[in-house]
């Protein structure tokens, strides 16, 4: 299974806002995110919206959905 990533800043916006309204996460999402961290073209701001959306799962605000 090829993992889709997320270019753009406008798309990690948008996942970060959909997560935190509905109070979950989808398990594809969270691996696109992944993917982004990992192609390390993010700016400040991207890495701190997926830094937000992990410590909101860690705390139990946002749960990872299938």
């Amino acid at each position: 299974m090829q993992v889709p990533t997320l270019y753009s800043t406008s798309l990690i916006a948008e996942v970060f806002g959909q997560a935190w309204n509905a109070g979950s996460l989808t398990v594809n999402q969270r691996e696109g995110l992944m993917a982004a961290l990992v192609e390390d073209t993010l700016n400040s701001e991207d890495y701190a919206a997926i830094d937000r959306l992990q410590h909101a799962v860690r705390r139990g605000w946002i749960k990872v959905t299938e």
